[in-house]
């Protein structure tokens, strides 16, 4: 089946998100706890996002 135009922008989006997700774990040793803290909970706050559009997908 031939990907939609949507389909591959969409695919784009997440490896966008995984490059980006690779640039925080490199980041993460030059980061203070409190540096790191704050980033966790904000990280936090977008995972419920990422498991609510996992079930839509399955």
């Amino acid at each position: 089946m031939a990907a939609t135009g949507e389909l591959i922008r969409l695919i784009n989006y997440v490896d966008d998100i995984a490059t980006t997700l690779r640039r925080i774990s490199a980041s993460i040793p030059a980061m203070d706890a409190e540096e790191r803290q704050k980033l966790a909970e904000h990280l936090r706050g977008v995972s419920g996002n990422m498991a609510d559009v996992l079930k839509q997908l399955q």
